[in-house]
């Protein structure tokens, strides 16, 4: 099969290859079937999409709902290029999974709402399938309901014209939808095993998703949970759009 590609945004080397890892290992990929580009590190480069079986866009520290004057020049131009490729996906309907950052990214740019009304504490929360996700292609071989870790400051608070929810949460009430018939998107992160959520939380101990001295709280509480189901998500991806 053509290989799927990530497009990476973290600056941090443990996470980015922790986070390329688990989207190996949830989705049963080898290394020469998941290429990487880290966007943080240089410009896009020039992208066929005729080259790839599907596009994965992970988590971030940027935040989609920064206001324009607070962005990097680096985040303004990832999120200009990201925008770029985001316009011929849809145009195409080309398979696209965006996680986290990928579901904000994606919201803003089709001109739905992203803010700071529905954030959720580091750790795993739980979510449920809508009609709609449980007749879905990929979300419908999943159970009605499970628990998935989560980790944001900003979400989704209104849906782009044309989105599909399929799976919202108490705390969260957009927790996946799809555009057309083959754009997906997340809030939380199918790919996070339960060492790599701890070793996320570790390395961003600092960067707002809980209170610093609530740590330990964090860490039993992670060590405590049984999240399986959403890597189920990634592998029903590989499998419908990569041939198999």
């Amino acid at each position: 099969m053509k290989p799927f590609l990530l497009l990476a945004t973290r600056d941090d080397d443990e996470a980015a290859d922790d986070e390329y890892r688990g989207f190996l290992e949830a989705g049963g990929l080898d290394p020469d079937e998941l290429d990487r580009v880290r966007l943080e590190a240089a410009p896009m480069p020039a992208i066929d999409l005729d080259d790839y079986s599907g596009v994965i866009v992970g988590g971030s520290p940027f935040n989609a709902s920064d206001a324009p004057a607070a962005k990097t020049a680096v985040q303004s131009r990832v999120e200009r290029e990201l925008g770029t490729l985001i316009d011929e996906i849809i145009e195409r309907d080309f398979p696209f999974f965006g996680a986290c950052y990928g579901i904000g990214l994606l919201t803003s740019h089709l001109g739905g709402v992203v803010d700071d009304s529905y954030p959720e504490t580091a750790g795993p929360t739980r979510v449920a399938l809508t009609a709609d996700g449980e007749t879905d292609q990929l979300f419908g071989r999943l159970d009605r309901d499970f628990d998935a870790f989560v980790g944001h400051k900003e979400a989704c608070a209104v849906l782009p014209d044309g989105a599909v929810l399929l799976a919202r949460g108490d705390r969260c009430p957009v927790q996946a939808f799809r555009i057309g018939h083959n754009v997906y998107a997340t809030q939380f992160h199918p790919e996070l095993s339960l060492a790599s959520m701890l070793t996320r939380i570790r390395i961003y101990r600092d960067n707002g998703y809980f209170a610093p001295d609530a740590y330990g709280d964090v860490v039993e509480l992670i060590r405590g949970s049984d999240v399986t189901e959403p890597a189920a998500l990634v592998r029903a991806f590989v499998r419908r759009f990569g041939g198999e």
